[in-house]
């Protein structure tokens, strides 16, 4: 794997980022809750009345999003997945157990968890990242995948 760094854009991914934790600030003074992405979706499975409006609010701007920034940052890039749909969906069935399991998601607790220096987001992201080491060294270095 090689790192295209022609295509590196420290503006936009710093203006994403400063949006991000915006985001979250706004989203615990205003509300109290934390802007974990699983939470939010698993609601949508058992909603609340007055839920849905703004749990398909957010999960709108996060699927627009993308494409918001390559029109407002001419950008263009070039997504390959080279997996097959059967290893997708394995691998969206374990990152959905592995969020229930770990109660919240890499949103829930990498960005608002370590923001308020929450123990257990500082031990679940340490676990999060080590698995993704390992995940990426066994499938590209041992399996060949």
């Amino acid at each position: 794997m090689q790192i295209d760094w022609f295509s590196f854009t420290p503006g936009p991914a710093l203006l994403g980022g400063a949006i991000l934790g915006l985001a979250v600030a706004l989203y615990v003074l205003l509300h109290g809750r934390i802007l974990g992405i699983s939470g939010i979706v698993s609601g949508l499975l058992r909603p609340k009345a007055g839920d849905l409006t703004w749990r398909f609010s957010i999960i709108l701007g996060l699927i627009s999003a993308p494409f918001w920034g390559a029109l407002l940052f001419d950008l263009h890039p070039l997504a390959v997945i080279d997996a097959n749909w059967k290893m997708i969906i394995l691998a969206g069935l374990l990152v959905g157990f592995g969020s229930h399991y770990g109660s919240g998601c890499t949103s829930g607790h990498g960005i608002c968890g370590l923001s308020r220096l929450s123990p257990r987001s500082v031990l679940a992201t340490l676990i999060f990242m080590f698995s993704g080491f390992v995940t990426v060294y066994i499938t590209r270095h041992i399996l060949g995948i």
